[in-house]
């Protein structure tokens, strides 16, 4: 028998899979959010500084965060029947708070970062955003570029992703980076340095309230997701879950236009399919320190015996998701096999991407490979899991082809591995034929 094809759907056809995927996504998040509720608060940690993702709001000697975090917080704990702790934090200790035990989950419009991978679990994507720099409208100063120079000075928040993105793209400027995020746009205002760097949500407020500014870049692509504790996993999958339910019932959806002044579009980024390739992402930028570590070790980028067992394992998540959520779609072994395979060797690829080159930043200290790297490879790996059985059927070729070259942004992915990527979610995503089929397994062996 030939293998399942996708069949053009007509827009009864497209309701009905939008109803089934909302069945599959209600189906999850009921089984999830079921369980009992706790009698601890759920403790977020947030920044307040950081518009309009988090604000902090002082009236009548009372502390109120408001914005994107705290609303999406607000609305989750609701849900949960959970009482709310908002815990302050500064962008520089945010990895160390939250691995002393500070808070349960950072809620701030908190970046998606390979370092912060390796301490916490990354929940699915809730935006994006792009560094800028601001300038005065008289600025002689038109490209990114045009910064670059040791006689110029550009201002940061110190301690989180827009200090290390800037200190990353501007080696010959003078960096200073300063503790309080409204004094970085002070020190502009007050012609202390020649520009100041922010994102692209982050600069309509200070525009607003700064006018005679304009906009350089942006010059990074970046997700916002909440970071959870790395040793409550029940916690990353209840918070995905409600995220995929309330994106699907326009809750999400509301709250974003509320907070953001902005609508999802037809390829939300909380939506499964994005979602999957964000933490496809997520994982493969991880693959430089890999590949960096078997350097250092005199390790082969080929390891079968390893491959083997992530195969296995990989196989385990999915069957555990499909527990959790009975009603979606069950996909086969080969199936399943086949996705993992085009996986593994598009993070092979990276690898031998980053051997090619000698090694930059030599004085840093890399992760360690079973300690730190694997913990977090599996913490992702878990979420891959489950929107792997979270994804719609149905999903169009092109939907796939345009999201692997759209949303896998962290590394230069050769073209080969992508397509490989590609046709393996395309073969997850086709229809079953009413009658059983045999599978053609991809990609064909040799």
């Amino acid at each position: 028998m030939n293998p399942k094809k996708h069949e053009t759907k007509s827009p009864r056809g497209l309701a009905a899979s939008t109803s089934f995927f909302q069945v599959i996504v209600g189906a999850l998040a009921g089984l999830l959010l079921s369980l009992p509720a706790t009698s601890e608060p759920l403790r977020v940690g947030t920044s307040g500084d950081y518009a309009p993702f988090s604000v902090l709001v002082v009236s009548d000697g009372q502390n109120h965060f408001t914005g994107l975090a705290p609303s999406l917080a607000r609305a989750f704990a609701r849900d949960q029947a959970m009482e709310l702790e908002f815990v302050p934090f500064r962008w520089g200790h945010l990895e160390k708070d939250l691995q002393a035990g500070a808070f349960d989950v950072a809620m701030s419009g908190v970046t998606v970062r390979p370092e912060r991978s390796l301490i916490g679990r990354f929940s699915l994507p809730i935006t994006t955003s792009g560094a800028v720099l601001l300038v005065p409208n008289t600025s002689p100063y038109k490209e990114v570029e045009d910064l670059d120079h040791n006689n110029l000075a550009i201002a940061v928040n110190a301690g989180g992703h827009l200090e290390k993105v800037t200190r990353s793209r501007f080696m010959q400027a003078q960096i200073r980076s300063l503790e309080k995020n409204e004094n970085v746009i002070r020190a502009l205002a007050n012609g202390e340095v020649n520009a100041a760097v922010t994102d692209t949500r982050e600069a309509i407020s200070w525009r607003h309230n700064y006018p005679g500014l304009r906009a350089i870049g942006p010059f990074t692509r970046d997700r916002k997701a909440f970071l959870v504790d790395a040793s409550q996993p029940e916690l990353a999958r209840k918070l995905d879950a409600w995220l995929l339910r309330a994106q699907a019932d326009g809750q999400f959806d509301a709250i974003l236009k509320k907070e953001l002044n902005e609508k999802l579009d037809t390829s939300p980024v909380t939506g499964p399919l994005a979602a999957l390739l964000a933490a496809i992402d997520e994982r493969l930028a991880l693959m430089p320190w890999i590949a960096e570590v078997k350097r250092a070790s005199h390790m082969t980028i080929e390891a079968p015996a390893i491959e083997t067992r992530v195969l296995a394992a990989a196989i385990d998540s999915v069957r555990s998701a499909e527990k959790r959520n009975p009603l979606s779609e069950q996909h086969t072994e080969a199936e399943v096999k086949n996705f993992y395979r085009a996986l593994i060797e598009a993070a092979k690829a990276v690898q031998r991407q980053t051997l090619m080159k000698p090694r930059r930043d030599l004085h840093l200290v890399l992760p360690d490979l079973d300690e730190e790297l694997r913990p977090a490879l599996e913490r992702i790996s878990d979420r891959i899991a489950m929107l792997l059985v979270a994804l719609p059927q149905n999903i169009s070729p092109e939907q796939i082809e345009t999201g692997v070259q759209t949303e896998l942004i962290s590394t230069q992915l050769p073209e080969k591995e992508k397509k490989d990527l590609a046709q393996s979610l395309i073969a997850l995503t086709s229809p079953h034929p009413d009658e059983p089929t045999s599978k053609t397994e991809w990609p064909p062996r040799p």
